[in-house]
C-alpha cells in the first residue's frame, strides 16, 4: 500500500499522538494531563485534523500509518491500540476515492496472494473492482425492508424498538440510523460493499451531497461484515463546519461521550482555504486479517490488549488462625485440600469433621 501512494506521488507524514484536542472521528479519548504546560492532553483517536491541515498548508497528497487510541471496548474485531491508514488528497472528491480504493486493495491482494481473490473463513473475497455501491437508505430498506429517510428522531426511535436495537437518550437522529444500520445491515455485507451518502448529522466533517438534501458525500467499505475503509469529500466550508461542531456540542450535552469537541484552531487553517480534498482511514489492522484468513484482531496484533490475570488469593497460615481455626489443625486443613477461608467457608461441615478425624487418626 506505501508503495502504491509513492509512486503516485504523495508525501507520507507523521502528526501528533498527543493532542489537545480529541476530533477527527466519533470516539471515546484517553485523557492525560502534560504537567510542564500544566493542561489537559488526549491521546489521538485520528490524525484527520492535522492531515488537513497539511493540505492547506499546499501539499498535494498527504498519507500517514500511524496509531489511534479509543477507549471504548474490546472484541474480535476492536483493540483500544490500533493502526490505521489514512490519506489526503487534494482537487478530488468520494467518487474518484471509491477508485482509488479498488485499485489499491486489488495490488494489495495480487501482491499477497497473486490474485484479487482471497479465501477468508468459508468465503471467496474477490477484491476485483467495481464493488456493490448502496446508499444508506437503500441498504436498511434493503434489509428491514422500512424506508427511514424521512423519519424524525422520535420515528427513528419507536423503529428501533420494533426492531429490538438498543437505544438510549442520548442518541440523536444520526446515531439512531447508525446503530438500525450496524444491528441489522452490517452482518450482510460480505463482499466489498460501499455504503454511500450518509445522512448529514452522522458526518460532521464531510461536505453537503451535491445533489441529495440532508446527505453528505461519504462512504464506507464492508467486507466480510465489518467496516474497512471511511471517506468523505472533506468539508471546506469553515462556517458550515463551525455550525457542524456546535450540533455536536448539544449531543454533548445530551450525554454522547463521542461527540466531536469544537476546535476553532481547525477552522482558523479552513477560512485559510483548503481545496476540494478526499479523504480516507482504512483499519489496517482489519485488512491484515482479511489477508491473513483470521477471525480475531488478536491474532494479528503481538501485544493485543487483554484483561488482567486473575491471581489466586493466598490465604496464609495466620489468615486460618484469625478465621477461628486452631493452630495445629492448620496444615491438616491443607493437607485435606483447602487453601482458602472461601473454600473453607463453602465445604459441608460434616464432611470437614469426618476428614479431620480420619487426617489426625492417619498422623498419629
Amino acid at each position: 500500500m506505501r508503495n502504491y501512494f509513492d509512486n503516485q506521488g504523495w508525501m507520507e507524514v507523521e502528526t501528533p499522538i498527543l493532542q489537545p484536542i480529541h476530533g477527527g472521528a466519533a470516539a471515546r479519548p484517553f485523557n492525560t494531563h502534560h504537567n510542564t504546560l500544566d493542561m489537559p492532553l488526549y491521546l489521538r483517536i485520528a490524525n484527520e485534523l492535522y492531515l488537513k491541515r497539511l493540505i492547506v498548508a499546499g501539499f498535494d497528497g498527504v498519507y500517514e500509518f500511524g496509531k489511534m487510541f479509543r477507549n471504548e471496548g474490546m472484541d474480535r474485531t476492536h483493540n483500544p491500540e490500533f493502526t490505521s491508514m489514512e490519506i489526503y488528497v487534494a482537487y478530488k472528491d468520494y467518487i474518484w476515492m471509491m477508485s482509488m480504493v479498488e485499485e489499491c486493495l486489488e495490488k494489495v491482494a495480487e501482491t499477497i496472494h497473486g490474485s484479487a481473490v482471497v479465501k477468508v473463513g468459508e468465503h471467496e473475497i474477490n477484491f476485483e473492482g467495481p464493488y456493490e455501491k448502496l446508499t444508506m437508505y437503500e441498504s436498511i430498506q434493503k434489509y428491514t425492508g422500512i424506508d427511514v429517510s424521512n423519519m424524525t428522531e422520535e420515528e427513528l426511535k419507536e423503529t428501533c424498538k420494533s426492531l429490538n436495537v438498543e437505544i438510549d437518550d442520548s442518541m440523536g437522529r444520526g446515531k439512531l440510523i447508525d446503530e438500525l444500520f450496524s444491528e441489522k445491515v452490517e452482518a450482510n455485507l460480505i463482499q466489498p460493499t460501499y455504503i454511500t451518502d450518509y445522512p448529514l448529522e452522522m458526518t460532521p466533517l464531510a461536505k453537503k451531497h451535491r445533489s441529495k438534501e440532508g446527505l453528505v458525500e461519504r462512504f464506507e467499505l464492508f467486507v466480510m461484515g465489518k467496516e474497512i475503509a471511511n471517506a468523505y469529500s472533506e468539508l471546506n466550508d469553515p462556517i458550515d463546519q463551525r455550525e457542524r461542531f456546535e450540533d455536536q456540542l448539544k449531543l454533548a450535552a445530551r450525554g454522547d461521550d463521542e461527540a466531536m469537541a469544537m476546535d476553532d484552531d481547525f477552522i482558523r487553517a479552513l477560512e485559510y482555504g483548503m481545496p476540494p480534498t478526499s479523504g480516507l482511514g482504512i483499519g489496517i489492522d482489519r485488512l491484515v486479517m482479511l489477508m491473513t484468513n483470521q477471525s480475531t484482531i488478536q491474532e494479528v496484533l503481538f501485544f493485543p490488549q487483554m484483561r488482567p490475570e486473575k491471581k489466586a488469593k493466598v490465604t496464609t497460615d495466620e489468615d486460618f488462625v484469625s478465621a477461628g481455626v486452631p493452630a495445629e489443625w492448620v496444615q491438616v486443613i491443607r493437607k485435606m485440600g483447602i487453601n482458602t477461608i472461601e473454600e473453607l467457608k463453602g465445604a459441608n461441615p460434616n464432611k470437614i469433621f469426618n476428614d479431620l478425624g480420619g487426617c489426625v487418626r492417619n498422623l498419629n
